[in-house]
């Protein structure tokens, strides 16, 4: 079960937006994965990636190159791509993505299952940090602290889904949205104390916007602070700068986080577990983790573990380019 660099796991790469970029970084630092390809919708002449060796082949081509592939890394959208892409490929092709639609992952997970059971391949849907490692400090919290609350916070970080929103509003040249945890919120949480928060009580979003020309500002700001079901249950300030400080100082995706299981093991006695992230680039770490659980996609497959899976179904030793026995004697 175990790869080397002189036979690593055939990484292909669907996609190469950010997150493609990201996993072509991430798998240069790991000798026992190899980039046998990056599938694209675009014309592969026009396509550039970081290591000119990569070879880019057109989505339509996958088909001919079964067999050639040992698992497939899906780097499309939660919105419109990954439902149709992860079924349709997990029905050939061993796969994982990072679907995070929170609402959508048991439907997801249900046609991915379907696909996998028939075409005997594994499939691990919505990896990444939340869902992903998030998800596993969850339950991690919540077993160890059965008496008590978890709590989850975003940022600060560049949310895309609601900078996407921002730029949708007219008057809107350029936008982006930070989310921000409301700080006492947080030392009320790492107290122990296991407070009841509102939406409101636990995150402000900070955007900032360059004006269309002949935009009115005021209609711009109560456009964006009244949008249902992204900012209008949260304190949002708006501030307009220009498109030179926009491009000097909002051109990166930093991100991140953190979660927290409070509760009490006995009368008086509290215990607070906190997993943090903080990320300078979303992207480039949702891939690092894609790429460390294509590891283990690949060792389930050969294990005979078929079928949609999730990160609570793998095994940590999994993820890990380490033997057993080292991470027994380095580890544990």
């Amino acid at each position: 079960m175990e790869n080397t660099q002189a036979n690593p796991i055939r990484i292909g790469v669907v996609g190469y937006g950010n997150l493609g970029r990201g996993v072509e970084a991430a798998v240069a630092l790991n000798p026992d994965l190899q980039i046998t390809g990056i599938y694209t919708r675009r014309d592969p002449a026009q396509l550039k990636p970081a290591h000119a060796q990569t070879p880019v082949y057109r989505l339509d081509d996958l088909d001919a190159h079964h067999g050639q592939v040992d698992v497939l890394i899906l780097c499309g959208g939660s919105k419109d791509d990954l439902p149709v892409q992860t079924p349709a490929l997990a029905a050939k092709f061993n796969v994982i993505d990072s679907f995070d639609t929170h609402a959508r992952i048991p439907e997801h997970f249900a046609a991915v299952d379907a696909a996998a059971q028939g075409g005997k391949t594994t499939a691990l849907i919505s990896a990444g940090w939340d869902p992903g490692m998030f998800s596993i400090n969850r339950i991690m919290g919540e077993a160890l602290l059965p008496q008590g609350a978890t709590y989850t916070f975003w940022g600060k970080g560049l949310s895309q889904g609601h900078s996407d929103a921002i730029r949708r509003v007219p008057g809107v040249a350029q936008g982006v949205q930070y989310t921000i945890p409301v700080q006492a919120a947080v030392d009320a949480v790492r107290s122990g104390s296991c407070p009841t928060l509102s939406t409101r009580e636990k995150h402000e979003r900070h955007c900032y916007v360059v004006l269309a020309e002949g935009a009115e500002a005021e209609v711009v700001r109560h456009t964006i602070v009244t949008m249902p079901h992204y900012f209008d249950e949260y304190d949002t300030t708006v501030n307009f700068i220009s498109a030179e400080e926009f491009a000097r100082e909002h051109s990166t995706m930093p991100h991140g986080g953190f979660v927290i299981r409070s509760g009490r093991t006995s009368a008086g006695t509290n215990q607070v577990v906190e997993y943090r992230l903080q990320l300078d680039s979303n992207p480039e770490f949702t891939a690092s983790v894609l790429v460390a659980y294509a590891r283990a996609v690949h060792r389930m497959a050969q294990m005979g573990l078929h079928g949609a899976k999730t990160v609570f179904d793998v095994a940590p030793g999994w993820i890990s380019a380490k033997s057993p026995a080292q991470l027994r004697q380095e580890a544990l």
